[in-house]
């Protein structure tokens, strides 16, 4: 499993664990971030900034210190 916030562009995993407090964590559900669910990284802002993810059809944003939150299963 890898930490969501070490993904590069263009990989995709699926959603195995999500390490974050009672309120993160219910935003993250709100959000489409759930165990089960394939994720794909779409870009990465520069100097550090957010991550541009894909969910299903939706995309977000996600702070990169959210993002170390989930743990990944990458895609074969």
């Amino acid at each position: 499993m890898t930490p969501l916030d070490q993904l590069k562009p263009a990989m995709r995993g699926t959603i195995q664990d999500l390490r974050a407090g009672k309120d993160l964590s219910r935003r993250m559900a709100g959000l489409g971030l759930r165990p089960g669910n394939t994720i794909e990284v779409i870009r990465l802002a520069p100097f550090n900034g957010p991550m541009q993810i894909r969910v299903g059809h939706t995309d977000l944003m996600l702070r990169r210190t959210e993002a170390a939150h989930i743990s990944v299963c990458l895609a074969a």
